[in-house]
């Protein structure tokens, strides 16, 4: 009779004082404009023994888009685009999770925003190994990117501008950098 293999989980809170969610999109078909949400929060639960079995969940405050600019940041808010009163949070959830290269996976999930679904893949780098910060705590580090296009959100206000062309891009980039604690 064999003895199924130990499997050791661990939870790790995402550390919002130290982590990031930005993005960035093509504005008047000439440089970007880079934004990022200030009040994020997630749980990794955590296969130690094999990756690819880990899960991860995270929510994003939409009313917390910070672009540097008052009155654009206002009408990001708006019903124009993540009509925050409507669709408070933005909201990831994992449905797979495959190893790429050494330190590198692809993790593969539900991405909902403006109240539609969408399955996305993040190009991520890490888990880090665990380390203790001086307060005796454990912490892990992780970066992802991906890629989607915001009118598959219903994000689809543009204006065309005179010399030809639109506003706003459709294709925006999603970087996150984030540390997590030990539950």
């Amino acid at each position: 009779m064999s003895t199924p293999a130990s499997v050791t989980t661990t939870t790790w809170n995402l550390d919002p004082a130290h982590s990031a969610a930005e993005f960035k999109v093509r504005h008047m078909m000439i440089s970007n404009v880079k934004g990022r949400f200030t009040s994020l929060s997630g749980v990794l639960t955590l296969d130690e023994t094999d990756v690819t079995n880990s899960r991860i969940e995270a929510s994003i405050e939409t009313k917390t888009v910070d672009t540097r600019e008052p009155d654009r940041d206002a009408h990001l808010r708006s019903a124009d685009f993540f009509e925050v009163e409507k669709y408070p949070t933005m909201t990831f959830q994992s449905t797979s999770v495959k190893r790429t290269g050494e330190g590198e996976l692809a993790v593969t999930g539900n991405l909902t925003i403006h109240g539609v679904t969408k399955s996305v893949v993040f190009a991520v780098e890490g888990p880090t190994p665990p380390h203790k910060d001086p307060w005796g705590n454990m912490r892990i580090g992780l970066s992802a990117a991906t890629k989607i296009n915001r009118k598959d959100y219903g994000l689809n206000w543009n204006a065309a501008l005179e010399a030809g062309g639109i506003l706003v891009g459709e294709e925006v980039a999603i970087t996150l950098d984030v540390e997590l604690l030990k539950a």
